[in-house]
């Protein structure tokens, strides 16, 4: 079992030095950081002076280099999520950003609000929701790969066993990570979506839970970050596990999402749909095979499902995929391409079924991981199920979301939950839980990489296309239209600050916040404001009525607050 981290934690601040107290049972250890020498040493209770202002914190994130020095990020509040294999699982919800300097009389104009602007950009990423951790087991590997380690690597601390890919503060923790003996004050945390129910079928109890890891390896914001870079990572990689347990026995379904695997942009230009552009000049089957290579080894076999559009300005990019594909020659690797607005227009999503059945055999050969209440592995998952539309999103979640009930209704009934000739859908108390925990993790997703909820989760949560889908899906383009082009570019900013891909550095002489604005970014929402205030007028004029004119004044005032955003400085 891995080295546990320390759960209960108080944090003594004094003018020199910060004190973080494990108060654990039978613990002494305090984890000192020298406010001025930046050092990090290992003390004892006795060490902590009794003037120190003392306060209960939950975890520390890391430490960080702005234009004052050096900040201390803790998590001042959590809330269960629910328990995975007696494991308690945590979600942060609010952090405290502390300097270590007592001061910001070192700093000129310039730099104290450059700093001010940095401490925005690193609140911005923490008030994302969808940070988690386990104090006590480790968040960032499938069941599969948990049962396929040695002792060794079971004896490791959580810091140094987790998956790198999913240590959405490892570059915050860089300073901890280096002195393995201050490694339980390290907690390593998992950013994207968990959710845990406990359920029953035929008066059988069991737990299902829901598991959505993202990529720190080439994050970041829907139109920024688009494709693979030279390492292969491919933007908006997401893997998600779905896990039962029942009398003891595990099992386990793993799917995956990323960006199409080439070089490619889409960067915001005004247009409701900018014209995605494949590099004319990078070696794309490099970065192709790069990725392949590397999903193959911790997957397995790869079933290519491409849901993008088969004609117009996303043609070029399936044609590009598939041609990979065919010229990569892996017999690893299936693909198959399923032009989703094509088959599904008219609201016939009745017509899903075409793909489900096209892909069955495959998603058999590929089985799910199940271990027995013994502890004996019964059965591995031989690969993945690898979906992607344009953002990896709306279309990849519907289907994801289809693919594994297909595996859950096989998984229940060979663990004798389900009955010989039972259908899951015909199970409508979970059924309701299972649609509504997949349109939940669609929405965590697409919050955290477009900036709104998911589309097409009128589907996911009722099975059905419905027309206040298709408005509330108008609500959230409309939406994602407006940050893409107006609001992302701060996001993406501080997605780098925060994992590192950007250092600040105090001495350069020129602040890299000081670009100015084109005018037309300011201009636009002001229109588009000024045009809905006159379409709210009309209206009240008209006599229409309630709701259109609280739907138009929601985006007024959205409209208002985000114009707000753009009209302040160095944004």
């Amino acid at each position: 079992m891995a080295t546990a981290a320390y759960e209960q934690l108080k944090l003594h601040i004094t003018p020199e030095k910060f004190y973080v107290e494990a108060c654990d049972d039978g613990a002494d250890d305090v984890l000192t950081i020298d406010r001025v020498s930046t050092e990090v040493t290992l003390a004892v209770k006795k060490d902590v002076p009794p003037s120190a202002v003392t306060r209960p914190i939950f975890g520390i994130l890391g430490t960080i280099h702005l234009v004052a020095g050096n900040y201390l990020i803790v998590i001042t509040k959590k809330i269960k999520v629910g328990e995975f294999f007696s494991h308690v699982v945590w979600k942060a919800t609010d952090f405290d950003v502390l300097s270590y300097k007592k001061t910001m009389l070192h700093l000129t104009d310039i730099q104290l609000q450059d700093n001010k602007t940095f401490l925005a950009m690193l609140n911005h990423v923490l008030n994302v929701d969808g940070f988690y951790f386990s104090t006590t087991y480790d968040l960032t590997h499938t069941l599969q790969r948990l049962s396929n380690t040695s002792p060794e690597f079971q004896e490791m601390s959580l810091l140094e066993r987790a998956d790198q890919r999913f240590v959405w503060n490892g570059h915050l923790l860089r300073e901890l990570s280096a002195q393995p003996e201050v490694h339980r004050f390290a907690l390593p945390v998992l950013h994207g979506f968990i959710t845990m129910h406990s359920c029953s079928i035929n008066g059988k109890y069991f737990d299902w839970i829901l598991i959505s890891r993202r990529s720190c390896f080439r994050a970041g914001v829907r139109y920024y970050v688009r494709g693979i870079d030279s390492e292969g990572h491919a933007a908006n990689f997401v893997e998600t596990e779905q896990i039962v347990h029942y009398n003891g026995s595990k099992a386990s379904f793993v799917q995956t999402r990323g960006s199409i695997p080439v070089f490619w942009s889409q960067r915001p230009n005004l247009k409701y749909k900018p014209l995605p552009q494949i590099s004319k000049v990078a070696n794309h089957m490099d970065g192709f095979q790069r990725h392949f290579d590397s999903q193959v080894i911790i997957y397995g076999k790869q079933v290519i499902i491409n849901l993008i559009n088969q004609k117009g300005s996303e043609k070029p990019l399936e044609q590009t995929f598939a041609t990979m594909v065919s010229s990569l020659g892996s017999g690893m690797m299936r693909y198959i391409a399923f032009d989703f607005h094509k088959e599904c227009k008219n609201m016939r999503w009745d017509r899903l079924s075409i793909l489900l059945d096209q892909v069955a055999e495959m998603q058999d050969e590929l089985s799910y991981f199940l271990v027995d209440s013994a502890g004996q592995v019964v059965a591995n998952q031989e690969g993945v199920f690898r979906s992607n539309c344009m953002d990896c999103l709306d279309r990849t979640n519907v289907i994801q979301s289809l693919l594994a009930r297909r595996s859950l209704q096989a998984q229940l009934q060979r663990l004798g939950v389900l009955h010989v000739g039972q259908k899951l859908e015909e199970q409508d108390e979970f059924e309701k839980i299972y649609k509504n925990a997949w349109a939940d993790n669609a929405n965590a997703c697409a919050k955290q990489y477009a900036g709104t909820g998911a589309l097409k989760t009128d589907f996911t949560r009722t099975g059905k296309r419905t027309h206040l889908g298709l408005i509330m899906d108008g609500w959230n383009s409309m939406i994602r239209y407006y940050k893409n082009n107006f609001s992302d570019g701060f996001r993406q900013d501080s997605i780098d600050l925060f994992l590192g891909n950007y250092s600040v550095d105090e001495l350069e002489s020129h602040s890299p916040l000081s670009v100015p604005r084109d005018w037309k970014f300011l201009a636009l929402p002001i229109i588009m404001v000024v045009a809905f205030s006159m379409c709210i007028i009309c209206l009240l004029m008209a006599g229409k009525s309630a709701p259109h004119i609280c739907f138009l004044v929601r985006m007024l005032t959205f409209l208002l607050q985000h114009l707000k955003f753009l009209s302040s400085p160095n944004t």
